[in-house]
């Protein structure tokens, strides 16, 4: 697709790794890419580091250390951009990076597109406050990037397009389906270590695949505040040295962890599009999901992957033990997930944000009431 840039300048708002999360390498992936492709793109970091170590200490203070400069440095791109493209979130990161972000860039002109990320989208917006929803009625464009929040926004009245998660399909190679579970099975969980994920499930299921297959061994890689129950559960489940809890692994280590894999578990209680999810399809990788938020919009159970229910360790357990042990139920949903997944390369994606890029920027900027 050929698409006249003219002159097009993209400020960009929003994270970057550290930490690795999904919204901060989507933040990372779009500055590289666009950057190899010679769009025009300036980035307004949310997660800044502190101008000094000391600030961290300060509780009271550390937003506003923060804050100030943020907002000088919004002011500053809304006024040099063509088009402003805000990665927004639930809570606090609404108010205190998504929402001033908008409204900067409306009081300078400037169209806005909100790209809005998360699974808790629709108890945030059903208890926000209407100035919540008044903020995101100044948005020029709403983009998503599953089927899943277009449905949750469009209850809420609000009209959205769909743009895909990238994945960088050049940094991932497909296992070779012959070596799936043959013989034993590494199962890997790239989550982490918070309430949210599930992380208990899955070492309870795979204490199950465990008897069935002594075998069997078990990466985690995620950090955060339950490791120390996590390890303790792993202990009294009697699994603790067939399971690696190896930390955060930085995203560039990423494709060599999927490598070993024979099957990915991603045991979440709320989820949007998971990243982990596409990165495993990529890498030939059967995967094991619960079906929550925006999950059975990228995996279609028994074709794709395999769907149970969030918390439930008996329909866990038994899909992990079924790929573990059925090597061509193996083959078959790698296979189908190595063609599916395609359709969130760079390529298509890039093609689609340039074309939103380039139609907000035409289109003429809503005025502020």
């Amino acid at each position: 697709m050929h698409i006249d840039l003219g002159g097009l300048k993209v400020g960009l708002v929003g994270p970057l790794p550290p930490p690795s999360g999904g919204m901060a390498n989507q933040c990372q992936q779009l500055l590289d890419l666009f950057g190899q492709h010679g769009l025009k793109m300036e980035l307004v970091r949310t997660n800044r580091p502190y101008p000094f170590s000391w600030v961290e200490n300060l509780r009271g203070f550390r937003a506003l250390f923060r804050l100030v400069p943020y907002l000088y440095s919004l002011w500053k791109l809304a006024g040099r951009s063509s088009v402003v493209h805000v990665l927004a979130n639930s809570g606090w990161a609404w108010h205190l990076y998504a929402a001033p972000a908008i409204w900067l860039a409306k009081l300078r002109g400037t169209p806005v597109i909100v790209n809005y990320r998360g699974g808790e989208a629709d108890p945030f917006f059903s208890g926000a406050p209407r100035i919540v929803h008044r903020t995101l009625e100044l948005a020029d464009s709403l983009v998503v990037p599953s089927g899943f929040l277009e449905k949750v926004f469009a209850k809420h009245g609000f009209t959205s397009r769909i743009v895909p998660n990238i994945i960088n399909l050049d940094r991932f190679r497909a296992r070779d389906p012959e070596c799936l579970c043959n013989g034993s099975c590494h199962v890997v969980v790239t989550r982490n270590l918070e309430p949210i994920y599930g992380i208990p499930t899955v070492l309870e299921a795979f204490s199950r695949l465990k008897a069935a297959l002594p075998t069997a061994k078990m990466t985690v890689a995620g950090s955060g505040p339950e490791l120390v129950r996590l390890r303790a559960l792993a202990n009294d489940l009697g699994i603790i040295d067939s399971v690696d809890f190896c930390g955060r692994i930085d995203n560039v280590d990423i494709p060599k962890l999927y490598a070993s894999a024979d099957m990915m578990v991603n045991p979440s209680t709320v989820d949007n599009m998971p990243i982990s999810v596409l990165e495993a399809f990529a890498s030939g990788v059967p995967v094991v999901s619960t079906s929550v938020g925006g999950v059975p919009f990228i995996l279609r159970d028994g074709e794709t992957g395999l769907l149970v229910s969030s918390g439930c360790v008996e329909e866990m357990a038994a899909a992990m033990i079924r790929i573990a042990t059925d090597r061509g139920l193996a083959r078959r949903l790698a296979s189908a997930a190595v063609d599916d997944v395609q359709r969130y390369s760079w390529a298509r994606v890039r093609d689609l944000w340039l074309a939103e890029y380039v139609r907000v920027a035409k289109a003429k900027p809503m005025e502020l009431s």
